[in-house]
């Protein structure tokens, strides 16, 4: 008889409840890891309201921090009781996509089902975690192709520190990469959520002499200050274009990210930036997209327009581990409140309607 574990699963829209499900099986390219801590997403929020369509009885989560308690035969390199991360993106990095750059967009494990061609590309499919596979919200999680997911963790850091680093850390910091940002650029961050502070913090490493962060949350934008925005607005009581274009001199900024995923805040990043600038955009965007006419110059702005889905594998997790093992950043402030497994729909009641100041919270089995 299989042994039992708990896991948080998706029952219907509306419903998110804690279930016995059987521990997995390993194959010879896996790895199993006994969850110590994992968290709630933006993502999962979608799920639960059946925004974001998941088969019924999958196991939601796609942050994992834990310890490795069984590899797979062919799994080389670690070894059972190290403690690891995995990305929320976990692709095989064998695709044609993955070896192409692409591996956020690798769904050549679909092959097999016949839901994929052998070539890999597919769009988001290298998000399996709590999408198509049993996720992290659980007591043991199953890592596929785990000897290119698995990443150690460094001595002396703990869960807290690194429960950022699997998706809003890599998210965030990818935000700021893909809004070629250059030493002294002035760069405006859209949304001050657990991923737009992580963009805030990157641009601040990646050179900026200017950030302004924008946000209707005073906490949020105090935290944004911490983690260096050099301005805060709050758009509920500034008109936040015309702020920009006076503390750049009439110019516009650099740069700007979008991290909250709306018509309202992708506008406004547009119309913030200096023609020849870049608009990086992360948010999830639930309905189509318009872009004005004036703010894109017709077409003939020099306007670069970048998107990214979270980067994953275990160099990516190095070095945003190797970041916060240096002291550049330190991120386990953003978890606010701490929940046990069993306790997570209330966790998921408290996420979902943002009360109490919540940014992350630690869910413990």
């Amino acid at each position: 008889m299989a042994q039992m574990m708990k896991a948080a699963v998706f029952v219907e829209s509306g419903r998110i409840e804690v279930v016995d499900k059987p521990i997995p099986d390993v194959g010879p390219n896996d790895a199993l890891i006994k969850i110590t801590t994992t968290t709630i997403c933006g993502t999962d929020v979608h799920i639960l309201k059946g925004e974001y369509p998941v088969a019924k009885g999958l196991t939601i989560g796609h942050e994992p921090v834990g310890v490795i308690v069984k590899l797979g035969s062919a799994v080389q390199g670690y070894e059972e009781g190290q403690r690891v991360i995995a990305g929320a993106i976990c692709p095989n990095f064998n695709s044609y996509a993955a070896q192409d750059g692409a591996p956020s967009q690798d769904g050549s494990y679909l092959a097999a089902s016949g839901r994929c061609g052998c070539h890999g590309y597919k769009l988001t499919a290298g998000w399996r975690f709590g999408n198509l596979i049993d996720g992290a919200q659980a007591e043991y999680l199953l890592v596929p192709d785990a000897q290119g997911n698995l990443s150690p963790v460094p001595q002396g850091l703990t869960d807290e520190q690194v429960l950022m680093c699997p998706d809003i850390m890599s998210t965030g910091f990818a935000g700021a990469e893909n809004a070629n940002i250059r030493i002294g650029d002035v760069v405006v961050v859209f949304a001050q959520g657990p991923i737009g502070l992580c963009a805030t913090a990157g641009a601040k490493l990646r050179g900026a002499s200017t950030i302004i962060a924008i946000d209707g949350n005073d906490e949020r934008l105090a935290v944004a200050k911490k983690l260096g925005a050099d301005i805060t607005l709050n758009f509920k009581t500034q008109d936040v274009i015309a702020e920009v274009l006076k503390a750049t001199g009439g110019k516009g900024a650099d740069s700007a990210i979008e991290a909250l995923g709306t018509q309202q805040t992708f506008e406004s990043a547009l119309r913030c930036i200096r023609p020849g600038g870049t608009l990086s955009s992360l948010g999830v965007y639930s309905t189509d997209l318009t872009i004005p006419l004036d703010a894109f110059g017709a077409g003939l702005g020099d306007h670069r327009i970048n998107t990214a889905l979270c980067p994953g594998g275990k160099e990516r997790m190095r070095r945003l581990m190797a970041v916060i093992a240096s002291g550049r950043i330190d991120l386990a402030p953003l978890v606010t409140h701490h929940y046990r497994l069993e306790d997570i729909a209330a966790a998921y009641d408290l996420f979902s309607h943002q009360r109490d100041g919540v940014l992350k919270i630690a869910i413990r089995p």
